[in-house]
């Protein structure tokens, strides 16, 4: 009697998809009011535009490593609301 083993790939494919599922399901789906969202992009993409060390900066991008995080959770914030505009249509239209 043969046991059948589970196939790696098949679940490596399905932890990638649930891993990627993090940031590309809209966060209307998840409670977070459509409107914080789009403000919350707003504020990422001014804070992006920001030229070098201008008024706004949280965290001096001269620390190694750490000075750079501020930048990566707004391109976060922008991010979510690209997928909030394309995804979450979607899922509204649908209803």
């Amino acid at each position: 009697m043969r046991i059948q083993q589970p196939n790696d790939q098949e679940e490596r494919k399905e932890g990638v998809t649930d891993r990627l599922g993090v940031l590309t399901t809209p966060l209307s789906l998840r409670g977070v009011p459509v409107w914080a969202i789009y403000i919350l992009a707003i504020f990422g993409l001014i804070y992006i535009l920001n030229p070098g060390a201008g008024v706004i900066e949280l965290i001096p991008d001269n620390l190694p490593i750490v000075g750079n995080l501020d930048e990566g959770a707004a391109f976060l914030l922008i991010w979510y609301a690209l997928v909030e505009f394309f995804e979450g249509r979607k899922y509204r239209e649908s209803k």
